[in-house]
C-alpha cells in the first residue's frame, strides 16, 4: 500500500487523472536514470511544478460522476488502513452473540491519542478471496448486530465512539432480509441516537444508503473531500429516474452526493483534506487528515455530560431537512 516513501506503480488509474500520473511517472524514471550522470535538477523541479498545477487544475474541476470514481477507488485506503495509521494497541472483537461474524463490519478497542475508543468501520477487500469474505463492504444484520455490541461496550466503559463508513448500501440478499436486516439498520439508528458518549462519524469512501447510516447517526459527521454520501447508488438513480444506466453522471449531478454539496445542505459538519491527487496516492498524509480532525472534534465533544451530548444530537438531526403538512403549510 502506498504511503510517502513507498508509491505503488501498479495502482490502477482513472482516465482523467491518467495525464499526471503519466507525468510523474516520467519525472520519477527520470530521476532513476539521471543518477550519477549530469545535473538536471533545473529541469526536475519545472517538470515537477508543471505536474503540481496540472492536478490541481483537473481536482478543481472534476465532476460528481468523477469523485463517485475517486470514492470507489480500487486503491483507495479502508478501514483497515486507517486504523493501523491512527489508533494503537487495536484489538479486534468479533461476532454478534447471535447468529455470526459478518467481516463487513469491522470492530474493536484500541487507542486514540492514549485515548481509549471503540472503532467500527466498513471493510472492503482487495483481492477476489477478500471481497467475497468481506461481502464487497455490504453489512448483513449479524455485522450491524455487533456494531450494537461494541456500542454498548463503549456506553458502559464510557469510551468515545468513531465509525468509518464506506459501504455501497447493506447486503441485499435474501439471507439478509430472513434475519431481520431492516430491523437490523433501524435498531441501529435507535441505538446510536441515545448513546451517553461523543460518536464521530467519517465517510471514507462510499457512503450508501442505510447500510452507511446505520453507523452514521453521529455528534459530528465528517467527509473526506474525495467521499460521496448517498440514498441510493448513481446507477440505481438512473435506472429509476431515466431508466438508462447511461446517465448515471446526470444522476450523480442531480443528487448532490460530493462532500461540499453535503456540507451546504447541513448534514455534514467537515470536509477532510486528502493527500494531493487522492488519498490512494498517500495513505500517511490522508491519515493524519483524519487524525486531526478526529483530534480537534474528540477535544469538544469529551467534555460534555451525557444528557447534553444526547440533547445536541436530537436537535442536530431535528434541524435536518424540511416536511410539509397536509394544509401546505411549510414547517422546515
Amino acid at each position: 500500500m502506498p504511503t510517502k516513501k513507498d508509491k505503488a506503480p501498479e495502482i490502477p488509474v482513472l482516465d482523467f487523472e491518467r495525464p499526471v500520473v503519466e507525468l510523474q511517472r516520467k519525472i520519477a524514471t527520470l530521476k532513476l536514470r539521471s543518477k550519477g550522470t549530469q545535473d538536471i535538477s533545473r529541469e526536475l523541479r519545472l517538470l515537477e511544478d508543471r505536474a503540481t498545477e496540472l492536478q490541481k487544475r483537473i481536482f478543481s474541476e472534476i465532476t460528481p460522476w468523477q469523485k463517485v470514481q475517486l470514492a470507489r477507488h480500487p486503491a483507495r485506503p479502508y478501514t483497515l488502513d486507517y486504523v493501523s495509521r491512527i489508533l494503537t494497541d487495536f484489538r479486534e472483537l468479533h461476532g454478534d452473540r447471535r447468529f455470526a461474524d459478518d467481516g463487513a463490519m469491522i470492530g474493536g478497542l484500541g487507542f486514540f491519542d492514549g485515548i481509549p475508543v471503540v472503532l467500527l468501520g466498513q471493510q472492503k477487500g482487495r483481492k477476489t478471496k477478500e471481497k467475497l469474505a468481506r461481502n464487497m463492504g455490504m453489512v448483513k444484520p449479524e455485522g450491524y448486530r455487533k456494531s450494537m455490541r461494541l456500542m454498548d461496550l463503549a456506553a458502559r466503559f464510557g469510551h468515545p465512539v468513531i465509525c468509518l463508513l464506506d459501504t455501497p448500501g447493506a447486503f441485499p440478499g435474501i439471507d439478509a432480509e430472513e434475519r431481520g436486516q431492516a430491523e437490523a439498520v433501524a435498531k441501529s439508528l435507535e441505538v446510536m441516537a441515545a448513546l451517553p458518549v461523543p460518536i464521530i462519524s467519517i465517510v471514507i469512501g462510499e457512503g450508501g444508503s442505510g447500510g452507511a447510516l446505520a453507523i452514521g447517526v453521529a455528534d459530528r459527521v465528517l467527509m473526506l473531500e474525495n467521499s460521496v454520501y448517498s440514498v441510493i447508488s448513481p446507477e440505481g438513480c438512473a435506472s429509476i429516474l431515466f431508466r438508462s444506466d447511461d446517465r448515471k453522471a446526470d444522476a450523480a449531478a442531480a443528487m448532490k452526493v460530493t462532500a461540499p454539496e453535503i456540507l451546504r445542505l447541513g448534514i455534514i459538519d467537515e470536509i477532510i483534506s486528502e493527500a494531493p491527487g487522492g488519498a490512494h496516492r498517500d495513505f500517511d498524509e490522508t491519515a493524519q487528515n483524519l487524525a486531526a480532525a478526529i483530534r480537534r472534534n474528540l477535544a469538544e465533544l469529551m467534555p460534555l455530560p451525557p444528557q447534553r451530548l444526547k440533547d445536541l444530537r436530537y436537535d442536530k438531526y431535528r434541524r435536518m431537512g424540511a416536511y410539509v403538512e397536509s394544509g401546505g403549510k411549510n414547517l422546515s
